[in-house]
């Protein structure tokens, strides 16, 4: 006997909800439902806008949630929002279940958070996976931008004594930060500075062999910084950003002609420049690694 996939689960629900109620355009109803999600932890994640439009009116209700919960086998449904604000923050609703705190695995790492408050792009899978295969064994690294550990937890898990500061202005995603390097067991090898990192002063300056600057669309504000914390003799620098799909030399150049006019003298070049997912027609998030020799 064959298996149903979750999305023909949910055609089969629908199916039996109409019959039942004989209430909207089930034509109308099928082709709106959500071809794809998010299932994680007990959770399916919907896209934004899913059963937004006027066809779900009479259909909404804790019964029909219940049921779309059962159909995709998870105990908490949540529907995507707008990512807001400078802090970068989600607006993600809770639609049936309790609870807004969640848990992803991704290659031995553990990132909880709360869904409601803090973001997570799974496109980036690749550059998280990335940082924790790298060797990295006895730096000192800096995460500019650390979010809730996107790439601090995957370089804490994937090495033994490597120790990273982690910067961070979010409240929300400094404390599931906190969590994730607890769940992960890595507490003792990261130190947490809340605020903004330009504000950090000599803290910061020359004392690291990598820096990550993990800041979309652009971190240009976080350049300076970023090189005054290497050590004297140089370093490395991740500097992420958005580039044109068609010529991502171009973004990649601009990288270096502006770490160039920061440190003139300098040793600059580009080692690997990565595409790390689709940003948004035309453009890709990328990431540029950058061997910086004084």
């Amino acid at each position: 006997m064959s298996t149903l996939s979750h999305a023909d689960r949910l055609h089969e629900t629908l199916e039996q909800w109409l019959e039942n109620t004989k209430v909207g355009d089930p034509e109308k109803l099928h082709s709106d439902l959500p071809r794809r999600w998010e299932r994680f932890d007990n959770v399916a994640l919907l896209p934004l806008h899913s059963f937004t439009s006027d066809l779900w009116t009479e259909i909404i209700s804790e019964t029909w949630w219940a049921e779309v919960a059962e159909a995709l086998k998870v105990e908490r449904l949540f529907r995507k929002g707008e990512i807001k604000g400078e802090r970068r923050e989600s607006t993600a609703e809770l639609l049936y279940g309790e609870g807004v705190d969640v848990e992803r695995i991704e290659h031995g790492v553990r990132f909880v958070y709360r869904i409601t408050e803090c973001m997570f792009s799974q496109g980036n899978l690749n550059e998280r996976a990335r940082m924790g295969s790298i060797n990295v064994e006895g730096e000192q690294i800096l995460d500019l931008y650390a979010g809730i550990g996107y790439y601090t937890l995957p370089l804490l898990v994937g090495s033994k004594t490597t120790e990273v500061i982690a910067t961070e202005w979010n409240p929300n995603a400094i404390r599931d930060l906190h969590k994730g390097l607890l769940r992960n067991g890595v507490e003792n090898r990261c130190t947490v500075i809340e605020g903004d990192n330009r504000t950090h002063g000599k803290r910061l300056q020359g004392c690291f062999d990598r820096v990550i600057l993990g800041l979309l669309p652009q971190p240009w504000e976080g350049l300076q910084t970023a090189v005054e914390a290497l050590r004297p003799e140089g370093g490395i620098l991740h500097v992420h950003g958005i580039a044109p799909v068609e010529n991502p030399e171009y973004w990649e150049s601009e990288v270096i002609d502006r770490l160039k006019a920061i440190v003139p003298d300098a040793k600059i070049r580009g080692v690997e420049g990565i595409r790390v997912k689709s940003y948004a027609p035309h453009w890709d998030h990328r990431v540029l690694d950058v061997q910086i020799e004084s």
